[in-house]
């Protein structure tokens, strides 16, 4: 069993940054891809960028690419969201989770992931 807690949201001007952190407990984390989710207010949850549990592959949705980072660090049971040049539509509570291998490097659908956090709320003023 694997248990996630994200930390680092907050309140940010348009353009500023923040590093979003995930901590995780549980042996079997450094063999699970990694996947940071985003929900915002009224609209449904949507993925947001992945890593691959070797942290060989990364990938993300194509309104972040360039401005934000996934990383991690298994020896310290860690992942991370990068997060720069923010903009109000950035806006949303964002979400760590973790999915089992099951023979892919990472994991875009939400269905595929086994290990959820509670979230870290993150606002992006204009």
């Amino acid at each position: 069993q694997v248990q996630l807690v994200e930390s680092g949201g907050g309140l940010v001007q348009a353009g500023g940054s923040l590093r979003l952190s995930c901590a995780a407990s549980g042996r079997t984390f450094s063999s699970c891809s990694v996947g940071w989710f985003r929900q915002a207010p009224g609209k449904e949850r949507e993925f947001v960028a992945a890593i691959s549990w070797n942290i060989d592959r990364t990938v993300y949705v194509d309104s972040v690419k360039g401005r934000f980072t996934i990383s991690r660090d298994n020896a310290k049971n860690m992942a991370y969201l990068q997060m720069n040049s923010l903009k109000p539509e950035d806006t949303a509570v964002y979400y760590c989770a973790g999915a089992k291998n099951r023979g892919s490097l990472y994991y875009t659908r939400q269905s595929l992931y086994d290990y959820w956090g509670q979230g870290t709320q993150v606002t992006v003023s204009s």
